[in-house]
């Protein structure tokens, strides 16, 4: 049974297919849905193994699939021009196309098929949902010979740092792997939602995004031990506090330099605490923060050369970034962020399971602030999301606001605000004086939903 606020987001997505057109009429389709998520605590070290904590948000990606009789896939997101893809073009012969060359051919690199329907490449957007079929074929052995078209309407904002690819490659890839016919484990489809994002979209993203797409529950935070994805129990958001998510108007793109430099710096510094330590370091957030600055800090670089990398260790342990040559990483503060990111995460859990009260609220502000903190001495932060912080501190518990820090990828987004249930005036105020200082309202987030396990996938006949 489809809760009441979704079956309404149900019947306005069915709504908008009967009226557009967008399917054949009689025949049947399956439907998914998908939340985006406010990373609350945890962040980029999921990668480095971290405990996150995620909530997932009202806003979702809807995504519908149908089987037609063209060898073609026919990819509809709401918004944009359609784009068709043939299916010789995604496993020439009958073979699924490698993932680089997937990778390449979205990315629009030279010498890469173009796609003959279109008289040009793929778009890099139609990687988030045809790369949810390709990766189906790579992992699970799905024939890529029967048609399918598929319509994704998403109501998550992109580049805002809440993850609106991980919201859409989720919906996607459940409703096609139940339209065509593939039994999927609800953890399988996170990471494999997470390897298609990794390879045919080429964004070296951790997993919590995915995880909390699919695994999410309405007014909770979910729990993921990123080793690589140990799920833990939910952790309920308390009486007395909510979250909101406050957007700085500047686009955030996990694909982006900033991003993936960081990430490669923290695994150029797990590479040399490993050789440093002289037995096996899985993660680095597995590392106690007292040992870190005993025995890996004065061994840490603030800064390493790519090329200096390559020739001391001939690269990291990563699979989805890579060192350039000629390029400078930082490395000691990317390595130290999970260390203690980790335990912040541990310490916001445990309070937030303990009696309530001002103090409670106050320790629980000061450890958001201090993972601001923390993004912004990797190189994660930016203008407008140092003033959000801010204005929130300004706000401060007279407010009823106590804490804030940037979200997910760094570099722009969403900063996450915990406040006192009763504080969304306070939360207005800072956006309007964020509206003031540059000129852009920004959006914010209110309200959460559950992920693709408890909406599952509808068989609908219009």
């Amino acid at each position: 049974m489809v809760e009441a606020d979704l079956q309404v987001g149900l019947d306005a997505f069915l709504e908008t297919l009967r009226t557009g057109g967008l399917f054949e009429r009689g025949t049947p389709l399956t439907v998914s849905r998908a939340p985006g998520r406010l990373d609350v605590m945890g962040g980029i070290a999921d990668y480095s193994g971290s405990l996150v904590l995620q909530r997932p948000i009202a806003e979702a990606a809807f995504a519908a699939v149908q089987r037609i009789d063209r060898p073609v896939l026919e990819v509809v997101s709401l918004g944009r021009p359609p784009f068709t893809i043939p299916l010789e073009a995604l496993a020439p012969d009958g073979v699924p196309l490698s993932y680089e060359d997937a990778r390449r051919m979205f990315a629009g690199e030279e010498g890469t098929p173009a796609q003959p329907a279109q008289g040009n490449t793929a778009p890099h957007w139609v990687s988030y949902v045809a790369g949810a079929f390709l990766t189906l074929a790579h992992e699970c052995g799905m024939p890529l010979r029967a048609g399918a078209r598929i319509v994704v309407a998403s109501q998550v904002p992109e580049g805002k740092g809440v993850s609106s690819s991980a919201a859409v490659e989720t919906a996607s890839m459940r409703a096609a792997a139940d339209a065509l016919g593939v039994a999927l484990d609800p953890r399988d489809l996170a990471l494999l939602c997470q390897k298609s994002e990794n390879l045919v979209s080429g964004a070296p993203c951790g997993v919590m995004d995915q995880m909390t797409c699919v695994f999410g529950e309405r007014d909770s935070l979910l729990a993921l031990l990123c080793q690589p994805a140990e799920l833990q129990p939910q952790v309920p958001v308390p009486e007395d506090l909510e979250f909101w998510g406050i957007d700085s108007g500047e686009r955030h793109a996990v694909g982006g330099s900033d991003y993936g430099a960081v990430r490669t710096g923290a695994f150029m510094g797990l590479r040399i605490v490993r050789e440093q330590a002289g037995v096996p370091v899985d993660y680095l957030a597995n590392i106690a923060p007292a040992v870190f600055e005993r025995d890996f800090v004065p061994c840490l670089p603030n800064e390493m050369s790519g090329d200096d990398c390559l020739a001391r260790y001939a690269g990291t342990s990563d699979t989805v970034t890579r060192v350039e040559r000629g390029r400078r990483y930082r490395v000691r503060a990317p390595a130290a962020h999970p260390v203690y990111e980790r335990h912040r995460a541990e310490r916001f859990r445990e309070l937030l399971r303990t009696s309530p009260g001002e103090d409670r609220r106050v320790q629980l502000g000061a450890l958001m602030y201090e993972s601001h903190a923390s993004y912004v001495a990797c190189g994660l932060g930016s203008p407008g999301t140092d003033r959000l912080v801010e204005l929130v501190r300004t706000e401060g518990a007279d407010g009823g606001l106590y804490g804030a820090r940037i979200t997910g990828g760094g570099s722009g987004g969403t900063v996450a605000v915990i406040g006192r249930r009763d504080a969304s005036p306070a939360v207005a105020r800072v956006a309007g004086a964020y509206e003031r200082a540059t000129g852009y309202r920004p959006y914010v987030f209110t309200g959460s939903s559950p992920g693709v396990l408890t909406f599952g996938a509808q068989s609908i006949t219009l």
